[in-house]
């Protein structure tokens, strides 16, 4: 059947102002729409699929679990793939991260991990401490507070009103930084960090939420190495909790199960959600450790951020399959050989015309798009560049992430490229040729429009 879309359709969509292809079945890195359509999966959908589509071991777990409980209350049973999925997942974290609390989205779990730091706070005593501190440009989810925590102008303009205030620093975005590498960059080297909190004063701030890696709000930017062990030595010196937002960049993305462990430190708190299930069903967590856990259980005894389907039997159970083939087929060791091939082969892009930037760890990867490439100036939001190019590369068979406004809050056009680990050499080419394709459609599009006068 043909595409469908709004308002044909009872389906009130993400989008209201595009078709959509009816998937009916994916394979591998590939989805296959209902008209026979090949689509090669280049963004893992939000980079949620590591494993590859249509793993029948994380489907037939699924199907087990479901025939013998599908949901219980969390607030008076616990089941085994709950108890199990926590050990292992435990098991691939930072050492002493190993009390665990299951959600279903990354929006659950940020919004969690800060009601936890502030309710942490609270319950030891020191009530003044309520402040967070977050990066900009910067994307942690779309409920409120994890809303309030980003910095996505076009995503919170409508809700202001509604949001709780957050200080937020320049992220350690290098190809937006004007510093050259300088090793005293305040930006760079996090040393705005501790400027924020003498400013907000230590005693109110609770805590600084960051991905280790940067998601599509700064296209998969990788801090210095010096970056985040610089932040843990801030925290601590203030009493400040660190909170590592792997959602997007978490569960092997980036060569090892937690981008956070290449820098060697430990935050207080971790988010983790997406390729944890790899897309089998919604799965998210937040973890933390026992010194943190406890304060909550000698004081109100529990967590207040109640959730119908947290700590799901069902969801932990594709949960632990998803573990176990990563496991079992050397999938995370894949990703980090694998991003190496993906990155020596992206990096021939530069020569195409409009690409700013190439960067990013393992199997996560951004491509920045610009007007000028000598002055890095981005194009003006109403080209809808990034938009135009994600278009173009869909009718190629590519399906990649676009985002906006980075550059400027308004401005600026990347994607991201993040596909599943089992990603050949052969399948990177094959992106490599079909992202060429777009950007020469999308090019030419521009230059007929701006010769014509449209």
């Amino acid at each position: 059947m043909p595409p469908i879309r709004y308002p044909e359709s009872a389906v009130f969509y993400r989008k209201l102002t595009r078709a959509y292809p009816r998937i009916a079945r994916g394979e591998g890195c590939y989805l296959y729409d209902d008209e026979g359509k090949q689509y090669l999966d280049a963004s893992g959908g939000a980079f949620v699929v590591n494993v590859g589509h249509g793993v029948a071991e994380i489907a037939d777990a699924i199907a087990a679990q479901a025939k013998q409980v599908a949901y219980v209350n969390g607030t008076a049973f616990t089941t085994e793939p709950v108890e199990r999925m926590a050990v292992e997942l435990a098991s691939h974290l930072p050492e002493g991260l190993d009390k665990i609390y299951f959600l279903s989205s990354g929006s659950e779990a940020v919004e969690a991990a800060l009601k936890l730091a502030r309710q942490y706070w609270v319950e030891r005593g020191r009530p003044r401490k309520h402040k967070i501190i977050a990066l900009a440009p910067g994307y942690h989810g779309n409920t409120l507070l994890a809303l309030s925590a980003g910095a996505r102008a076009h995503y919170s303009t409508y809700f202001a009103d509604w949001l709780v205030e957050v200080r937020r620093i320049p992220a350690p975005y290098a190809y937006r930084c004007d510093c050259g590498g300088a090793a005293d960059c305040a930006r760079c080297s996090g040393e705005m960090l501790e400027r924020a909190i003498r400013d907000e004063g230590a005693e109110t701030v609770a805590a600084f939420i960051a991905e280790p890696v940067g998601g599509s709000s700064t296209g998969a930017a990788v801090p210095r190495p010096s970056y985040f062990p610089r932040v843990r030595e801030i925290c601590d010196q203030f009493d400040v909790l660190f909170i590592a937002d792997e959602i997007a960049c978490g569960a092997g993305r980036t060569g090892t199960f937690t981008a956070i462990e290449q820098s060697g430190v430990t935050p207080d708190i971790m988010t983790l959600g997406k390729g944890i299930a790899s897309g089998y069903v919604p799965l998210a967590a937040v973890a933390a450790p026992r010194r943190i856990v406890d304060v909550l259980a000698r004081g109100s005894g529990a967590l207040l951020h109640a959730q119908t389907f947290s700590h799901h039997a069902v969801s932990c159970a594709a949960g632990l399959a998803t573990l176990r083939v990563l496991r079992e087929r050397g999938l995370v060791e894949r990703s980090a050989a694998m991003g190496a091939v993906l990155h020596r082969q992206l990096s021939t892009l530069r020569a195409l015309p409009h690409i700013g930037d190439v960067r990013g760890r393992g199997l996560f990867a951004g491509v920045e798009f610009v007007e000028d490439v000598e002055t890095r100036a981005p194009f003006p939001r109403s080209a809808r560049f990034a938009e135009r190019f994600t278009d173009a590369a869909l009718r190629a068979g590519l399906n990649l992430w676009p985002n906006v406004g980075h550059a400027d809050g308004t401005n600026g056009d990347l994607v991201m490229i993040a596909p599943p680990f089992i990603i050949t050499e052969a399948q990177i080419g094959e992106i490599l040729a079909r992202f060429t394709e777009a950007l020469e459609e999308t090019v030419a599009t521009l230059t007929s429009e701006a010769v014509h006068g449209h």
